[in-house]
């Protein structure tokens, strides 16, 4: 009687288990190159039908990218058959200039909000921020995860390279609107290149509030150390590609070094992948 009623309650264990809603979910954040450069071995023609195996072989649930025109954005989406993204051209605020858009595998989430601002003193207008030399945005979203009924904001961002004191403003405006968007509890993702590694005061600036994934990933993964590669075949060594989070803990950290057939890269950055899952409440 006794070995029974363990075999039924051991059988009642193991059906929970498996009903439990999945937590876990990859995120992705992937400079992808602009596509301003009209000839040579590394434009967007040779190395888009690459990125799209990439990705697909990926499939992570949300892929943030960074200087991507709107042909290189309708390029993508024609090979990604589950996403949908969000974002706008930074130059008009529609389609022009480059974007920090967000990919979201349809099939794990539903957008509920979505918004870009500029990173500069007035956020909601186009225009250069401090001593920045282009236009920068951050395009964020609120996203329902269907398995697990739990809802995540990710912003994606793309730092100034010149202007340092753009970068730890930006870092400031972006944990502002985080506070502002997100309630104390809300899982949050950031993500993007931040043109500056790690010892740098605004990546110090994010991590007053955020976790590095690598910091505290389980599993670091493989990979190099850096994530710019400048379409140069050399050691890897400048980290400037980030993912960081609140409120999720993270399984794995990878610097995904994938090149073409040839031997070049897919992207002048290698793409960073996380896997994180929602904290358990």
């Amino acid at each position: 009687m006794k070995s029974a009623l363990n075999f039924i309650l051991g059988y009642i264990f193991i059906m929970l288990c498996f009903e439990l809603p999945a937590q876990e979910l990859k995120v992705m954040t992937y400079n992808i190159k602009n596509d301003y450069q009209q000839e040579g071995l590394d434009t967007w023609e040779l190395r888009k039908e690459e990125m799209a195996r990439l990705l697909n072989d990926e499939l992570p649930a949300i892929i943030g990218v960074q200087e991507a025109l709107h042909n290189q954005l309708s390029d993508l989406q024609a090979h990604l058959a589950d996403y949908s993204y969000i974002g706008v051209g930074r130059d008009d605020g529609k389609t022009a200039g480059e974007y920090c858009a967000i990919f979201y595998d349809t099939t794990q989430l539903k957008v509920i909000q979505e918004g870009t601002f500029w990173l500069s003193d007035t956020p909601d207008s186009i225009g250069i921020g401090w001593d920045a030399a282009y236009p920068r945005i951050c395009t964020y979203g609120l996203f329902h995860h269907h398995s697990s009924g739990k809802k995540m904001w990710v912003f994606n961002t793309h730092f100034d390279h010149i202007g340092l004191k753009a970068r730890e403003a930006s870092a400031r405006l972006i944990l502002s609107k985080m506070n502002q968007l997100a309630s104390h509890q809300e899982a949050v993702c950031v993500m993007g290149d931040f043109n500056a590694e790690e010892q740098e005061l605004c990546i110090q600036i994010l991590k007053d509030q955020l976790c590095d994934t690598r910091d505290i990933a389980l599993h670091p993964g493989k990979g190099p150390v850096g994530t710019f590669n400048g379409f140069v075949d050399s050691s890897i060594s400048r980290r400037i590609d980030y993912v960081f989070v609140k409120h999720f803990n993270v399984e794995q950290h990878t610097h995904i070094d994938r090149r073409k057939a040839n031997g070049r890269y897919v992207s002048d950055h290698l793409p960073v992948t996380a896997i994180i899952e929602f904290n358990i409440d």
